[in-house]
């Protein structure tokens, strides 16, 4: 991590650390009831003040301090079938990739890779779990 960016939780997309950027999400994050939701006041006050102060984020401490919070800000944004896709979608392509391996389905060795086959995975798998 540096102190230039931020990876979003998803991976996708790095967030610059840079005043524009932050005031960004900030906006995202009210307009989606997130900001107050999630974070904590002291959280809410940093990123503030950081917006208000900071054109680019050039402390280490502070861009260690600023990427947690907007790494969870990212976190809270993402819809119910990433979430789910990052934190149970992949393991059980895994499984599912290595029965059929065992089954004699060579090309089953690429599904645990295939993001599609982990959303299809996630959205069928959905309503059984509360997340």
């Amino acid at each position: 991590m540096s102190a230039a960016s931020r990876r979003s939780s998803d991976g996708a997309k790095p967030v610059p650390l840079t005043r524009e950027a932050l005031a960004k999400l900030r906006l995202k994050a009210l307009r989606r009831g997130i900001w107050f939701r999630d974070l904590k006041q002291g959280e809410r006050k940093l990123l503030s003040l950081t917006i208000r102060v900071v054109e680019q984020v050039r402390s280490f401490i502070l861009a260690r301090l600023v990427s947690r919070i907007v790494s969870k800000l990212c976190e809270a944004m993402e819809g119910r079938v990433f979430r789910f896709m990052r934190t149970e979608g992949k393991s059980l392509a895994e499984k599912i990739s290595k029965i059929a391996e065992v089954w004699g389905n060579r090309a089953a060795k690429s599904w645990a890779k295939d993001s599609g086959f982990i959303q299809y995975l996630a959205i069928n798998n959905l309503p059984s779990f509360k997340t």
